[in-house]
């Protein structure tokens, strides 16, 4: 399964977010979008998700406009992970993960395979141990690998995800790019937003840097990721060395 985008569009007011942006995302490959602020990631990532209405031009998933996807059936196929989640009521971790299930609920009680994505998901993101406490008592980076949990929980083909690693320390911020690179080696399309260059330059098949609201530039993360490309874009100076075969960004001070 994969996107397909023609001449999309998107504007807030009078202000253009996303200009012409035709491209594609395909199964099997972690794909990182990256670009300045405002560069219209989160937004791109909103409209493969069917979460953002009033673009111009066609987004289709699977050969189809994703506008005329029933919202059911497209949460069973795409799984959203955004930057953050509140909950004003007081469900705990479980019954959040647990929501990941509702696109494949037939009545008011889950089914017994519920449980076991659940339980799969959690153990995955390293969950488990708070599955009873209150959602909202939790850290930055717990809630964060909470709502990630219920993302995995919908059995997805295609995962999106809103920069993930935002609250994350160090040991889950890995964990989670490591996941990510395995569900994409099992067929699940990976599409994620993120500031860090190293870790796009690390895991992702491809990279696609959003610039004034169209793709500066896209492909493989070494020819991407260029001194020429992050001072065009980002105004830094940096270079790019290898240490122990591995491409890693050094910013200038």
């Amino acid at each position: 399964m994969s996107y397909s985008l023609q001449h999309v569009g998107m504007r807030y007011g009078d202000r253009e977010v996303l200009r012409d942006i035709t491209t594609h995302f395909d199964a099997a490959q972690l794909t990182a979008i990256a670009g300045p602020n405002g560069a219209g990631k989160s937004t791109l990532i909103g409209i493969l998700a069917g979460v953002r209405d009033g673009f111009a031009g066609v987004c289709a998933y699977a050969g189809r406009d994703i506008r005329k996807w029933p919202r059911r059936a497209l949460a069973r196929r795409v799984a959203l992970v955004p930057q953050s989640l509140r909950l004003d009521f007081p469900f705990t971790a479980e019954q959040v993960v647990m929501m990941g299930r509702s696109p494949y609920s037939k009545g008011l009680f889950e089914a017994p395979g519920d449980y076991e994505a659940v339980e799969r998901a959690m153990r995955i993101t390293d969950v488990i141990e708070f599955r009873h406490r209150d959602f909202r008592s939790l850290s930055g980076g717990e809630r964060q690998r909470v709502v990630l949990a219920s993302a995995l929980a919908q059995s997805p083909e295609f995962l999106l995800l809103d920069e993930p690693a935002t609250y994350l320390d160090l040991k889950h911020q890995v964990a989670v790019y490591r996941l990510l690179r395995d569900m994409r080696t099992s067929g699940v399309g990976v599409v994620t937003v993120t500031h860090d260059l190293n870790t796009a330059l690390t895991y992702a098949d491809r990279v696609v840097l959003l610039y004034g609201g169209g793709i500066a530039a896209d492909g493989a993360p070494a020819g991407v990721l260029t001194p020429v490309n992050l001072e065009r874009i980002f105004g830094v100076h940096a270079i790019v060395q290898a240490t122990h075969g591995r491409a890693w960004i050094a910013y200038e001070a």
